[in-house]
């Protein structure tokens, strides 16, 4: 199974809009994100993703309750702060990262296969013990300059990451 993995969209349309179809034209089944998508009008841009995705609020995002409908309504969900997906055979862990304690705790518990996080803006894909930790980076491109995310392979267990 293929997953996309984003976050720190951070309403911006133009790059969210980049990231949809770069998603779409891989054989994605879900994608997770990590949080800050920021108010709920970005929602109508994840209307064009061809799968599932399921997602953690951001310590940026607004009106969370209007958040939450807008994407059901499309058929997406935001399961709050945290998120456990399992996906192949993985069990993933989805926390936005601004709470590092919690975050620390998640991947040194070795529970998770995959701990999924955003906040920083900085991609970066690393193993912790038995444990895949992604950062995707920024979809909004505000800090780095560049939009990321990654592909998860999650019957081999690797992740790519990707630029645009």
């Amino acid at each position: 199974m293929q997953i996309g993995i984003i976050s720190d969209s951070h309403d911006c349309l133009p790059r969210i809009t980049d990231a949809i179809d770069r998603l779409n034209s891989e054989p994605i089944e879900l994608v997770l994100h990590a949080g800050d998508y920021s108010a709920p009008f970005v929602t109508r841009q994840y209307k064009a993703l061809k799968c599932h995705m399921v997602g953690v609020f951001g310590n940026n995002d607004a009106e969370r309750v209007k958040l939450g409908e807008r994407f059901a309504e499309i058929g997406h969900e935001i399961r709050g702060r945290f998120a456990e997906v399992r996906a192949g055979n993985l069990r993933i862990a989805v926390i936005h990262g601004d709470e590092s304690e919690l975050l620390r705790s998640l991947v040194g518990s070795g529970g998770y296969d995959v701990v999924v996080y955003g906040h920083t803006h900085e991609a970066k894909v690393n193993e912790e013990g038995h444990t895949l930790v992604i950062n995707p980076g920024e979809i909004c491109g505000y800090l780095t300059g560049k939009s990321t995310y990654v592909i998860l392979d999650t019957s081999e267990k690797k992740a790519q990451l990707y630029s645009f």
